[in-house]
This record gives structure tokens, sequence and C-alpha cells, in this order.
């Protein structure tokens, strides 16, 4: 979390230590992004289970058991993994086609760091009150400035396409993680209302 805290304050500085670094996809997946995924989720999840959110028909918050939140908990990491691979893939896929010859390693370090805003401001979700599609957009908008200086870097694509590389980027992360931030919204609705719904007793 402080290297995303870095990203959004720091920007250029830190960029320049990721390029200088050269990690890996395991190095980049299993010690910053997973567990970056596994705190903000943690967070969110404690929310969850201590408040709840609010329900107008409910009368006020509901909060979660331990195995749903959990289990929502489970399907947003998952998701936020194949995501980012698949905007990676993509990414790679246009730098290519710009005739340029970035590696998949290059793609997916450029938007595993780059997502890192997003994932982190996801912890807010916990509270009651917090909106998950505001957390989302101010993210968005996060992930987009931390790019911009990000893609130069890391991609190093030739100068003419550098912009064009640059909105295909956050286009499909905006895209992407908005589908993400949809289909989790519907698992955490459907366990909402399971919390709601008292269990049916079967009389014989």
């Amino acid at each position: 979390m402080i290297k995303a805290l870095l990203l959004i304050f720091f920007t250029v500085a830190t960029w320049e230590r990721i390029v200088e670094a050269r990690r890996n996809i395991g190095f980049i997946l299993g010690v910053y992004l997973l567990p970056l995924l596994l705190l903000s989720s943690a967070g969110e999840v404690y929310g969850l289970m201590h408040w709840g959110k609010p329900r107008s028909e409910y009368g006020g918050p509901v909060p979660l058991a331990q195995y749903a939140a959990i289990h929502y908990a489970v399907i947003k990491i998952a998701l936020n993994l194949v995501a980012v691979f698949v905007i990676a893939k993509i990414i790679q896929s246009i730098a290519v086609s710009f005739r340029g010859r970035q590696t998949y390693v290059q793609a997916f370090t450029c938007i595993a760091y780059g997502i890192s805003p997003l994932v982190m401001l996801q912890l807010l979700n916990g509270l009651p009150n917090m909106p998950a599609w505001v957390t989302w957009a101010i993210g968005i908008v996060l992930c987009a400035t931390v790019l911009y200086q990000g893609m130069p870097r890391v991609l190093l694509p030739d100068p003419t396409h550098t912009l064009g590389l640059y909105f295909m980027s956050v286009l499909m992360m905006l895209m992407t993680t908005a589908l993400v931030q949809f289909l989790t919204g519907l698992v955490l609705e459907h366990q909402i209302r399971a919390a709601i719904t008292p269990p049916v007793i079967l009389l014989h």
C-alpha cells in the first residue's frame, strides 16, 4: 500500500524505481499486487461484517455473516486478478501492433502498478455509507494520472504512438474494472438479500 501511495504523490520517482528494479510477474503478483488486494479486501470484509450496508427496506444497515463476506471478497480478488492479466495482454497486443517489441512482463508491470490506486481505494468500501461506484470513479481518475507517467517509462513506445497507447490503456482499464465492479456489486447484492431474507422452515 505504501508504493500505491507513492505512485499517487511521487509518481515519476516511483515509476523510475519500478523500471530500475525490473521485477518479474511472479514477484509483482506475489509481493505487491496480491498482498494489496488482500489488505483492501480485509478492510472491506471487516466493514461488511461489523457495519454492513444501508438498506431502506430493512430499516438500517445489513451486516453480513463471516462466510458471506469472505465469499464476496474471494470472488472480488479473483475478478480483479483476471482483469489485470487480461488488460495487460490487450495492452501488449496493441503496443506490438504499433510495430513495437513490448513484452508481456512490461505490460503486466505497467498495469499491475497502474491499477494499484483503485485497488487501494477499495478499502474504503467497508465504510457503511460509501458507495462502491464513488471509490471506483476516484480510483480510475488516479489510475489514469499514474499511468500517464508510467506507461512511457515501462512500455517505451514509439513517441508517435505514446498518446494513442495511453488512451487505449486507460479505456481498457476503465471498461474492464467497470465490469468487475458491476459483477461484484451483483454478488454483494445477492449476499445482502440472503442476509435479509429469513430462512424457510419446512414443516412435515
